[in-house]
């Protein structure tokens, strides 16, 4: 059982991080229109997963092994971000080079496919101070991930 501070901590950053991170990327699409490119849509992944595990460890033991997954999965989408800023940075090329989400409207298939954005992968929508929103994911993700793999390894109980 989780009981120490630093434990705790933990559990609350694998839960809050990929909440707090898929809310945003929510908010983005859904209401500023930063419509997801295929490698957004990977860093997600992770985060939902995260998201899963960081539950469990609050209700079933052991606590400290769903907190280090979820951290494991939070680190991974971070580090798929990371590539994904590469590749919108121009540093290296991506394993795609755009993605299209499908329309869901009323019409045709072919008013659908008319319809879709086309969301390139090699092409930042938002930046801020020059970092894109796939950079804050590296930054945040990665730097929260180890936390909370750090925090839960200060939290073992000692003998």
């Amino acid at each position: 059982m989780l009981d120490t501070r630093h434990a705790r901590i933990a559990r609350w950053i694998v839960l809050l991080v990929p909440a707090l991170l898929l809310g945003g990327a929510y908010v983005s699409q859904y209401v500023f229109g930063l419509y997801p490119c295929e490698m957004c849509w990977w860093q997600r992944w992770p985060h939902f997963a995260a998201l899963g595990l960081a539950i469990l460890a609050f209700i079933a033991p052991p606590q400290k092994v769903w907190v280090a997954l979820a951290a494991l999965a939070i680190i991974v989408s971070g580090l798929i971000g990371g590539f994904h800023a590469g590749v919108e940075y121009d540093w290296w090329d991506g394993v795609t080079k755009c993605a299209a989400i499908p329309a869901a409207n009323g019409g045709s298939a072919m008013d659908a496919i008319l319809a879709t954005p086309l969301i390139r992968c090699d092409v930042a929508p938002w930046t801020f101070l020059g970092v894109s929103l796939a950079g804050f994911n590296f930054i945040i993700s990665t730097i929260a991930g180890v936390a909370a793999l750090v925090l839960v390894a200060k939290g073992r109980k000692t003998p």
